[in-house]
């Protein structure tokens, strides 16, 4: 049995860690704040490009005239190479944020045993998961949420861009947690290249363009990668500050001591299951 002296030295440790995490969750709530507003900020732009680039993508694929400008990061390609972006966090404690991005990407390398698949992962927990899995990764990226800004964008969307252009990728894939509320995240794939048409919707009207049709590609096709890269990286930082400050209020003390020494001295905020109750009433 702990003599009074180690039970009051456990309760002034579980205090100092009680005051230590009700500052870390002080600060997640004023980054998440702010990471919110960011994210919400991005959406327009990113939305409204996005609209106008895959209504280009449409024209260029169904012209009938022959003038229309090919694009290469337009170009609609076979093959069996697929390239997959994950993005996962650097930290833990955030629920099953990382896990389901990491169960829904086992998922889609199974859907794709039959091709040559090369894995892109942001943050140090998905990079750390597949490499003890021996999973071949092209490119880890890593603490880019420090202080995440569109440079980190750029570097990533400019490494994207060039392994598209280089090599023989049907296409890049983006496996995400979107933002959608302080509790709720959605998990995303989308393809991030080619920039094609959205299937059934058709442009509202024809373009002018000035200057001519191609200096605006290659003007707006790598901001387009860029930004849409930059809105990713914001969703996932807003939806993992999110995820951590959920998962914060979620943690329960237990203190799973004997009764006759939680009589001696209570553990303020903790529930109390005695040790060799602890299997049975795990479920409560």
């Amino acid at each position: 049995m702990a003599s009074l002296r180690e039970l009051r030295r456990k309760i002034k440790s579980v205090k100092s860690t009680q005051q230590i995490t009700k500052s870390m969750k002080m600060v997640a709530a004023a980054r998440l704040n702010r990471a919110q507003a960011r994210a919400l900020q991005a959406r327009p732009f990113s939305d409204k490009l996005d609209t106008l680039l895959h209504e280009l993508a449409y024209i260029t694929h169904h012209v009938e005239n022959g003038a229309a400008v090919e694009h290469p990061l337009m170009e609609k390609r076979k093959g069996n190479r697929v390239d997959i972006l994950l993005v996962t966090s650097d930290r833990g404690l955030c629920g099953g944020f990382n896990a389901h991005l990491i169960r829904h990407t086992l998922e889609v390398l199974r859907e794709l045993k039959n091709e040559d698949v090369h894995l892109w992962i942001v943050g140090k927990k998905g990079w750390n998961f597949f490499r003890r899995m021996r999973i071949p990764i092209e490119k880890e990226y890593l603490n880019f949420f420090h202080r995440l800004g569109f440079h980190q964008a750029e570097i990533l969307g400019n490494d994207l861009i060039q392994s598209f252009l280089k090599t023989k990728t049907r296409e890049i894939r983006v496996i995400y947690n979107e933002f959608k509320s302080r509790i709720q995240q959605k998990l995303v794939m989308k393809t991030l290249l080619p920039v094609g048409e959205i299937p059934g919707v058709k442009p509202r009207q024809d373009f002018l363009y000035e200057p001519m049709q191609e200096e605006i590609l290659n003007a707006l096709l790598p901001r387009h990668v860029k930004a849409q890269v930059y809105r990713i990286l914001l969703e996932s930082e807003a939806a993992e500050l999110a995820a951590r400050l959920a998962q914060g209020e979620r943690l329960v003390l237990l203190d799973v001591r004997e009764p006759d020494e939680v009589a001696r001295c209570a553990l303020p905020g903790s529930t109390f299951i005695p040790l060799g109750e602890l299997a049975r009433r795990q479920v409560e």
